[in-house]
């Protein structure tokens, strides 16, 4: 896989006396490279889909079998 400088990824990662570790390994095309790193906890991370798919819910409605978008209207 390639990166570019904006490429972004998501990884998981245990903390471990301070340290992160990696549950994969980074491409060697990122030897010597500086990164930014986001931390967010996963629990926050479930908590936030879970809000998100309750407002899903909450305001999707069912279609009809036979609905045709008209997109002259």
């Amino acid at each position: 896989m390639a990166y570019s400088e904006f490429m972004y990824k998501v990884l998981q990662a245990t903390c471990e006396n301070g340290n992160l570790i990696l549950k994969e390994k980074l491409s060697s095309e990122m030897e010597g490279k500086t990164l930014k790193i986001i931390i967010v906890e996963t629990d926050e991370l479930e908590a936030k889909k879970e809000r998100f798919f309750s407002l899903l819910h909450r305001h999707s409605f069912a279609l009809p079998a036979n609905y045709q978008f008209d997109r002259i209207a």
